[in-house]
């Protein structure tokens, strides 16, 4: 194999890797997991390290999340094959090597795909684009296309912080301004963060009003949140 071959076929896997990373931590934070631990999992699981700590056994806590784990785990198996595989075709491209120049261009490949990665990881913009994407991959996925989705951010004591995408508004807040809402009063939910399509995240007043396509930001509890904006539950407890 020629060596800008391999170390190109070497990048390609980075690069699926890192998206597939990101792809099943989407998915498991549809099922209810927190962004922190869903990534935790997510690597334990796609590396084989078999790293466990009592947040793993936050995956056997419902079927969605057993099956889940599972096809996680051939993925990372599959992958861990081909990437030893790709770095053994890597060396023995090595001593195929004719010029100078070949190993410098090969070399450029990676770091060009790593420097991808990380402007995708540390700019805001392109990370919430690039998260926009893999949200709707994971929604086709996951079959929640067209329902409004909700995603664990934290938890502050018996609350959690919650994101929640609206593809539709209830009723009961089409065109009420937040102030006459009575989330916070009748709900105990408070409404932190609004980012409207088009534009970035600012915090909510009195006066903001839900619009289909709003991604909020709001604190209370999780099942009270999820039946109050008629998002997807997922506290399923049922056996295989």
């Amino acid at each position: 194999m020629n060596i800008i071959v391999a170390f190109a076929l070497f990048a390609l896997i980075v690069l699926l890797y890192w998206v597939i990373s990101e792809l099943f931590t989407i998915l498991f934070r549809f099922t209810g997991l927190p962004y922190g631990k869903a990534r935790f999992q997510v690597t334990s699981i796609l590396t084989g390290c078999g790293f466990t700590t009592r947040e793993s056994e936050m995956l056997l806590t419902t079927k969605s999340r057993r099956r889940l784990a599972r096809v996680t785990m051939l993925f990372g198996y599959v992958f861990n094959i081909t990437v030893v595989t790709t770095i053994i075709n890597v060396f023995l491209s090595l001593k195929e090597m004719q010029e100078a120049k070949d190993f410098l261009l090969a070399i450029v490949i990676p770091l060009v795909v790593v420097a991808f990665i990380i402007v995708f990881v540390r700019v805001p913009s392109m990370r919430m684009k690039s998260d926009r994407l893999l949200e709707k991959i994971a929604g086709k996925m996951l079959k929640i296309e067209g329902v409004n989705t909700m995603v664990i951010l934290d938890h502050i004591g018996r609350n959690a912080i919650v994101r929640i995408t609206l593809v539709e508004v209830p009723e009961a807040y089409q065109g009420v301004p937040l102030a006459w809402s009575g989330l916070k009063e009748d709900k105990n939910i408070l409404v932190m963060l609004i980012e409207k399509q088009g534009k970035g995240m600012r915090q909510a007043n009195a006066e903001t009003k839900f619009d289909p396509g709003d991604r909020i930001t709001v604190l209370g509890d999780y099942r009270t949140i999820s039946e109050t904006f008629n998002a997807r539950e997922n506290f399923e407890s049922d056996e295989d």
